[in-house]
């Protein structure tokens, strides 16, 4: 792994704490690996990855993948701790909110770790009961475990919390700080109050707010300076992201076309087609979405069978069906991934394509010759809305080919993924804020029996796990963007973040709801909203199944 964990003390109170977290995070990386050597005995063969039997073994390279998670979030605790330590020392709040969440992060590598509802990822199905006895026996992991997600830790974290103190967000920079708070506010003063009834209507993101996210600059966030853009990076994408998605989940997800489509064209297009395109899509001028999945084959991209060929006149044509295409109608550019070369197997006869349609309107969602489709009703996630199009003869410009070369699709939209699930996690990490901050509130305005109901024991343990799992989720995806802004290869670092980040959202807003009890149910109530929101996090940008498989497969490939 490319992570090295330094962990030094601060004040003096912080160094008991600090010494630990540095073995623990040590000795949860040697388990780690322990784990990936488990799972290669099982799906290696001849000592090379064996396809069949990683079939037949599924559940134990999905379970690497978790096990490698949450060693990976325990880690980017153990950072976080080491940049606040460093920088002005560990307040009470912040040391509580990690001896919550790296303590239960611990029982669960030791005893069995969540990859769905029903799903327990338990220590012996990689015959890892030794591995995971001599880690629970290690003398700091001892000691995290007895001091760490305890009820009483638990309830400490509850009061620092109603008695004013806030968990640590700086950033250690001045101007991603700047950035955060800018979009704070714009969220708060733009987003938030009407989100509620936009969402209820059923209504698209009004033309005026997309214009004010454009003006500041949220399309172009890491598109380069030379092309009109920020030029910022992954990590202040995902600040800007987060922020925009703890007031409502469409608004963080309004740039994520733009996101795919901006580095789908920095890293792969022609001169022209940068020079062209980038500029347009940095200034909202253009709003782009991405046209990849067909109606029977999900994820398996090499099974696409939208054709397309090259006419007479040089222009290329469309012929097709495409389904989930998130903000279609109110597009203006299309990212299309079609089989060039009918010839050619699996993913080696794609070709992806920039597409100018026209943008549709109230009476006509598709008005453009040889395109049409229809929308698709969904419980969350609106503001954008999901389309079926269907293209008869489309006609692209001989230019669109990205690139200008045939064959490459797959391969530069492989590029664009770790980006754009990087992208997923912060909206993820918006949507489990939101989510507990809807809890803690109606935590503290509801009473029962004569008093709030934040003081019941199980309420506020509820949200003393949500607030833990959702700052070491948040700090595990700052850590896959700054990977990416490094340069390094973080697919599997980025797959990670949206596993966690995710599953974190969903556990939020369904505890929150259950703090808020039957009104929780009724579509008044904001988390009803956030609850069909955050549904749909484990599914996009790959479902669960496929990042874990990805991490697995991606986890092998490195050792």
């Amino acid at each position: 792994m490319r992570r090295s964990i330094r962990i030094s003390s601060g004040a003096a109170e912080d160094a008991a704490l600090n010494e630990h977290l540095m073995e623990v995070a040590t000795a949860a990386q040697a388990y780690g690996e322990q784990a990936l050597e488990a799972t290669r005995a099982v799906v290696y063969a001849d000592g090379a990855f064996d396809a069949h039997l990683a079939h037949q073994h599924q559940r134990a390279l999905h379970g690497l993948a978790w096990i490698a998670t949450t060693v990976a979030a325990v880690a980017s605790a153990a950072d976080w701790a080491h940049r606040l330590a460093a920088a002005r020392g560990l307040s009470s709040i912040n040391q509580l909110v990690l001896r919550v969440g790296v303590g239960e992060y611990l029982e669960q590598l030791c005893g069995g770790i969540p990859m769905g509802a029903h799903e327990i990822f338990r220590p012996h199905e990689l015959a890892l009961e030794q591995a995971a006895l001599a880690f629970r026996s290690n003398a700091s992991v001892t000691w995290w475990m007895r001091h760490g997600n305890t009820p009483e830790t638990r309830a400490a974290l509850m009061t620092a919390l109603l008695a004013g103190e806030e968990v640590s967000e700086d950033l250690s920079d001045a101007d991603l700080n700047m950035v955060r708070d800018q979009f704070r506010r714009f969220a708060a003063q733009r987003v938030e109050p009407h989100a509620q009834r936009w969402h209820l209507a059923d209504e698209l993101i009004p033309d005026e707010i997309v214009q004010a996210m454009a003006d500041l600059g949220v399309f172009g966030v890491c598109i380069a300076q030379e092309y009109g853009g920020l030029g910022l990076g992954k990590l202040a994408m995902c600040v800007v992201t987060e922020e925009l998605s703890r007031a409502w989940i469409a608004a963080g997800s309004l740039g994520t076309r733009s996101e795919i489509a901006g580095e789908l064209i920095a890293l792969a297009g022609t001169p022209e087609q940068k020079s062209h395109w980038l500029p347009l899509i940095a200034s909202g001028a253009v709003l782009p979405t991405a046209v990849f999945t067909e109606p029977d084959t999900g994820s398996d991209l090499g099974a696409l069978r939208t054709r397309a060929w090259q006419a007479e006149d040089g222009s290329w044509r469309l012929e097709g069906n495409k389904t989930w295409i998130t903000h279609a109608s109110r597009s203006d550019l299309m990212t299309v991934l079609a089989r060039s070369d009918p010839d050619a197997k699996a993913y080696a006869g794609l070709s992806m394509f920039l597409a100018a349609k026209p943008r549709g309107t109230a009476q006509d969602d598709f008005p453009a010759q040889g395109m049409s489709g229809g929308e698709i009703p969904v419980l969350g996630y609106r503001g954008m809305k999901e389309y079926e199009i269907a293209f008869a003869d489309f006609a692209i410009s001989a230019d669109g080919l990205l690139g200008g070369v045939q064959g490459q699709g797959f391969k530069q939209l492989m590029q664009t993924f770790e980006g754009a699930r990087v992208q997923t996690a912060a909206r993820a990490v918006g949507v489990a804020w939101k989510a507990y901050q809807l809890g803690l509130r109606y935590a503290q305005d509801r009473r029962q029996f004569g008093i709030a109901i934040v003081g019941f024991p199980r309420v506020a343990d509820k949200l003393a796990m949500m607030l833990a799992e959702t700052v070491l989720a948040r700090e595990l995806t700052y850590f896959a963007a700054s990977e990416k802004d490094k340069g390094y290869r973080c697919d599997v670092e980025a797959g990670m973040a949206k596993l966690l980040a995710a599953r974190v959202a969903w556990c939020n807003a369904d505890a929150s709801l259950q703090i808020h009890g039957g009104n929780g149910y009724a579509l008044e109530f904001e988390i009803s909203r956030v609850l069909c929101d955050a549904r749909i996090l484990n599914i996009f940008e790959g479902a669960a199944e496929i990042q874990a498989q990805v991490i697995g497969r991606g986890l092998l490939a490195r050792a």
